[in-house]
């Protein structure tokens, strides 16, 4: 796995009826590290993040803010070194019409990650008017006011006619948990993974640290695919759906999205603004449905 995990000893305690054993052992941990973000060499953001896809997390970050909203808007990204290293910069990608899709690497030693943006788009970065700050646990602790993350999707997925069936939902849970290599060993990631609506097959599945960063992921490769907007889908995530996932996911055009745990007030609320089906507690054979049911069918009941 390279630098998505590493080895650390620990203090095994186990109780047992009124006795105990103590034992050292190594445990495998999942690595946490800052990636910056720079445009055209200016500082954007930093994100504590779990490394690989790096790209796509980038790429996803930027339709999560407005910035951009298809493949065409990314021009370059190179990886480097960050303050005080010494490292050269490593070019990474470079983005056209005959590289669009062409695979980052997925592990890399470096975590800086400065990008170049299509003609006409750099200076929607001085709009922003802040820096980032983003960790680990929340994806807009850092964010100025409520008013700017409150943003305008370029998609209206109010007007999507996709559905899928209630049985199909109730799948996604396990099929994620499945997919995810890195938390089998180390159990301290989440994950995000995007299913067709109409077949329910598996597009995409990332890990990280950062149950954001994971969705980010996942729609950064969307935009490397040149897949946005991403109509027809569902974003299957572990953990709970917050007002940012939401967000992230209307900003690329996902009509559906489905969590394990529960949502926030505010997710519910702005889901039902956008037009966005909302699903928690999807949990064996039942879920919870928060905003526009009519997408989840459910088969008529049995009759005696």
């Amino acid at each position: 796995m390279g630098r998505l995990t590493t080895r650390s000893p620990v203090t095994r305690i186990t109780l047992n009826d009124g006795d105990s054993a103590v034992r050292r052992r190594a445990d495998t941990l999942v690595v946490e590290e800052p990636l910056e973000i720079r445009i055209v060499g200016e500082a954007l953001t930093v994100t504590m993040r779990t490394p690989g896809h790096d790209l796509e997390l980038a790429a996803g970050f930027l339709v999560s803010e407005g910035v951009i909203a298809a493949s065409g808007d990314l021009r370059s990204a190179i990886h480097c070194g960050g303050p005080g290293t010494g490292s050269a910069a490593t070019p990474l990608l470079t983005i056209g019409p005959a590289a669009v899709g062409t695979p980052a690497s997925t592990e890399n030693t470096y975590n800086v990650l400065d990008i170049a943006l299509a003609p006409g788009l750099a200076p929607l970065i001085t709009d922003i008017a802040r820096n980032f700050y983003t960790t680990s646990s929340c994806g807009v602790c850092g964010t100025a006011s409520i008013e700017a993350i409150e943003k305008q999707s370029r998609y209206d997925v109010a007007t999507d006619a996709a559905a899928v069936d209630a049985a199909v939902i109730t799948t996604l849970p396990d099929t994620l948990r499945a997919g995810q290599a890195v938390f089998e060993k180390t159990g301290g990631l989440h994950a995000a993974a995007l299913f067709d609506a109409a077949s329910g097959e598996l597009l995409v599945l990332r890990e990280d640290v950062g149950r954001h960063n994971a969705v980010d992921k996942v729609v950064g490769w969307a935009v490397l695919e040149d897949r946005l907007p991403l109509t027809g889908t569902v974003l299957q995530v572990s953990g709970r759906a917050s007002f940012e996932l939401v967000q992230k996911a209307v900003m690329a055009g996902i009509p559906i999205l489905s969590a394990v745990s529960a949502p926030s007030s505010l997710a519910v609320e702005l889901a039902a603004a956008s037009g966005l089906t909302l699903v928690g507690f999807v949990r064996g054979s039942s879920m919870n449905v928060y905003s526009r049911p009519d997408r989840v069918r459910v088969p008529a009941p049995s009759r005696l």
